[in-house]
């Protein structure tokens, strides 16, 4: 099988597992206050580039399945691949595999739990009191998804990839 496709099989692996994880955890997954156990794979570009649009359409599947409005749809993706991006540009400059994974992690949790709630605030028309309330809890839940399911995964898949076990190159 050939590199190229074995990314791309890859890639619709992490995007369906990013949106399957999401709908069994729906009631909990969705809203303004959100769990989404699917976040800990916002690691992945740190090993694999593919990861990055994976990761957005994975989010994007999921939150237009959630029946989420257009913009929550469409502008939370796109945080998502934001914060994609930055977690691959970060985590190939850093070359300790537990650190990396540390600080490539503040990505997905500050922008998430600063960007999503201006899109709520922005769909809700007035509750802006609410805002900083809904920023603590993502960034809580946010950080149980990054570093207690997220960091534990890519610490595997970094071993899985240095034994250079032919789907993990």
């Amino acid at each position: 099988m050939s590199k190229t496709t074995i990314k791309l099989a890859r890639a619709g692996v992490i995007a369906g597992l990013y949106c399957i994880l999401s709908l069994i955890t729906l009631p909990i997954s969705g809203g303004a206050i959100q769990f989404r156990l699917s976040e800990g794979l916002n690691l992945l570009p740190i090993l694999f580039p593919e990861a990055i649009p994976a990761l957005f359409i994975g989010c994007l599947l999921f939150n237009f399945l959630s029946g989420l409005a257009f913009y929550d749809v469409v502008l939370g993706s796109v945080i998502t691949l934001v914060s994609a991006v930055c977690v691959y540009l970060v985590g190939k400059a850093i070359k300790n595999d537990f650190v990396s994974a540390l600080i490539c992690g503040i990505f997905p949790i500050l922008l998430n739990a600063f960007g999503l709630p201006l899109i709520w605030l922005y769909l809700c028309d007035g509750l802006a009191f609410a805002y900083w309330l809904q920023v603590v809890f993502l960034i809580i839940s946010q950080s149980i998804s990054i570093y207690l399911v997220g960091i534990p995964t890519h610490l595997y898949l970094k071993r899985l990839k240095d034994k250079k076990i032919k789907y993990f190159e």
